[in-house]
């Protein structure tokens, strides 16, 4: 089971939707949900994790036990391996589920990051991860279902996390 996870938020709250996948190809959702946080952190550059990992950690409370975890972001910032929100979430976890970043846009050329072409697309997605090989991360991601850039499941958790619905 792979729970992917989203964050949305509004002036006051956050939204976070978690959807569960059988597996990395599934089409389908197993189950999907959503969370509200209130009060949220402000964004202070640099520590954005502070004001999302509450929100990851609430969703998850609703999750069955799961093998990996999805996040809309980056594990590792730089090659140096600075934590990003991924790096935070494997911490707050006890390092005892693999935490795979994709992220949509390039963090500082992001010379880390698996780069990966999904079919029908020239621009990358960038891959990374803490507790699991990420070049098997990153082929993974290459195999969600869809022929988007964003994979089907993806997609989704970032539209239910919006408040739209399936």
């Amino acid at each position: 089971m792979i729970a992917i996870l989203d964050v949305h938020y509004g002036s006051e709250a956050a939204r976070t939707a978690c959807v569960l996948a059988a597996d990395w190809a599934a089409a389908v959702p197993v189950q999907t949900w959503t969370t509200m946080t209130s009060p949220i952190a402000p964004y202070e550059p640099g520590r954005f994790f502070e004001r999302e990992l509450p929100c990851l950690l609430a969703a998850l409370k609703q999750a069955p036990p799961v093998e990996t975890i999805v996040i809309d972001g980056y594990v590792w910032l730089d090659e140096a391996h600075s934590p990003g929100l991924g790096a935070h979430l494997f911490e707050a976890l006890g390092r005892t589920v693999p935490v795979v970043g994709i992220a949509k846009t390039a963090f500082k050329g992001s010379p880390m990051a698996e780069h990966v072409l999904r079919p029908s697309s020239k621009k990358p997605l960038f891959v990374t991860a803490a507790g699991t090989d990420v070049r098997a991360a990153a082929e993974a991601v290459r195999l969600m279902h869809g022929t988007a850039r964003i994979p089907t499941l993806l997609a989704l958790v970032d539209r239910l996390s919006r408040g739209e619905s399936q």
